[in-house]
């Protein structure tokens, strides 16, 4: 009597949510190293706020189709069914719905590699839930691009700690926005020029306020934190945001009118800055102690010998210290924003996703 023939493993499937930059990015990426001969997972579906689109062919095509389709006021959701365990979703959206069904996924065994800061950076039960359906599920979980846009920031923190280390204390210039903001501010121009300047160049949101405000900030501290093992809740966060109230009051018609609202506060602080030697960086810093956790996000006058006070451009700046790092902390810089590069930290936990990491 013979043996039935072994079945191949079934080859996991990538399923894309989000095709604006960071996704238009990810698929130009993942088809260039593609036709290098990466083995890399082929997609099986693209969705927007458009709709869910097959991926039966070219997936630049499909892409194109996607982002040409009419809005129709619809909310579009992916079938449950149409993703099995072992599948990889990517999330490139910044939003809180879909960053709510991360942990439906996980336990389901669906692996999830996302840029979306609302599932690990938004309310503490939600991280909890997306820790728990990790390990319940066995599925792995990449969040590598939500800080530091894949910079090795994350994978340090938790390998520390796994290491038996203690983080005591994280402190970066978490924003590219703001890091290229206050690396050009030079108190003579009006801030508010250089905002008008980062937007047209794509590193602010199209409604700056929404870095400026530091909630940005908040989410990636909140995320760093949690991955250091602490339980920290989003309103434990001190935000100390750079807009005025008749700012952020706007409507989107005045905001342009008002961003020169930004002016004089602004030129206060470089002037007392400068007049101290001290240059100013937006900064998320949590100390953990004893008593507790002490969080908080805005801007601070830093000596110019503080680590965070190099790099250049939109570069994140982190320094952590902890039992190993406790005299000189350990500091981790590079480009922390752009759809290139977090294409790229998606992609590569796309690859540990596909090796079973």
């Amino acid at each position: 009597m013979g043996t039935a023939p072994s079945r191949a493993p079934r080859q996991p499937r990538l399923a894309l949510l989000g095709t604006g930059t960071v996704g238009r990015a990810f698929v130009a990426r993942h088809q260039r190293l593609s036709q290098r001969g990466l083995a890399l997972p082929a997609f099986e579906l693209l969705a927007n706020s458009r709709g869910v689109f097959d991926c039966a062919g070219d997936p630049e095509q499909v892409l194109q189709l996607a982002n040409d389709a009419q809005r129709n006021g619809v909310a579009h959701e992916i079938d449950a069914a149409r993703l099995r365990r072992g599948d990889i979703l990517v999330d490139a959206t910044a939003s809180d719905a879909v960053a709510a069904r991360h942990a439906e996924w996980l336990s389901r065994g669906i692996r999830v590699v996302t840029a979306n800061k609302l599932g690990n950076g938004a309310d503490l039960l939600r991280a909890q839930a997306v820790a728990r359906a990790q390990r319940e599920g066995h599925a792995h979980y990449g969040d590598s691009a939500t800080v530091g846009a894949g910079l090795p920031l994350l994978r340090s923190i938790r390998e520390l700690v796994a290491g038996g280390d203690r983080i005591h204390a994280v402190e970066g210039v978490l924003s590219g926005s703001l890091a290229w903001l206050f690396d050009r501010y030079d108190g003579m121009r009006p801030f508010s020029g250089f905002v008008r300047e980062a937007r047209e160049a794509g590193y602010t949101e199209p409604d700056p306020r929404i870095d400026l405000s530091g909630e940005d900030v908040r989410r990636k501290l909140l995320i760093l934190a949690r991955a250091a093992g602490i339980a920290l809740e989003a309103h434990e966060v001190q935000v100390d945001s750079l807009v005025p109230a008749t700012l952020a009051d706007a409507g989107d018609d005045e905001l342009d009118a008002r961003l020169p609202l930004l002016d004089a506060p602004l030129r206060e602080h470089y002037q007392q800055a400068w007049r101290d030697g001290a240059k100013l960086r937006f900064v998320g810093r949590f100390e953990a102690g004893e008593a507790g956790c002490r969080a908080s996000v805005g801007l601070r006058a830093l000596p110019a010998d503080h680590p965070l006070c190099g790099g250049s451009g939109t570069d994140n700046r982190v320094a952590i210290r902890s039992d190993r790092y406790c005299e000189q902390p350990l500091v981790v810089q590079g480009p922390g924003a752009g759809a290139e590069v977090t294409a790229a930290a998606l992609l590569d936990d796309v690859l540990r996703a596909y090796a079973g990491g």
